[in-house]
């Protein structure tokens, strides 16, 4: 099945994945934990946008791990949209969070 921006969604571990760089990504990270390299290992974690007490919404990353002692947010990204760029910096400035983007 196809996604946004021409994507082709992928399962892995029974895990639906929004195109197949995205699991690719999962299984490598899936590795580098097994391997001992990452660990905590997280799908979709969320961060609430909030401004001034009003949600304005939220940001969904792909995954979220800990490498060398540092917590990792990561976005799989083939596209990044107007959307998507403004929401990476709102989680900058509410969270001090950069995003680690991956690409194929």
């Amino acid at each position: 099945m196809t996604c946004k921006y021409g994507a082709i969604k992928t399962t892995v571990d029974g895990i639906t994945f929004a195109s197949k760089g995205e699991a690719n990504r999962y299984a490598e990270l899936k590795l580098m934990q097994a391997a001992g390299l990452i660990s905590q290992l997280e799908l979709q974690p969320e961060y609430l946008i909030v401004v001034n007490g009003v949600r304005i919404g939220s940001y969904i990353a792909d995954f979220r791990y800990i490498e060398n002692g540092e917590l990792i947010t990561e976005d799989f990204k083939g596209v990044k949209t107007p959307v998507y760029q403004l929401k990476k910096k709102l989680v900058k400035a509410l969270y001090g969070v950069t995003i680690r983007e991956t690409r194929a």
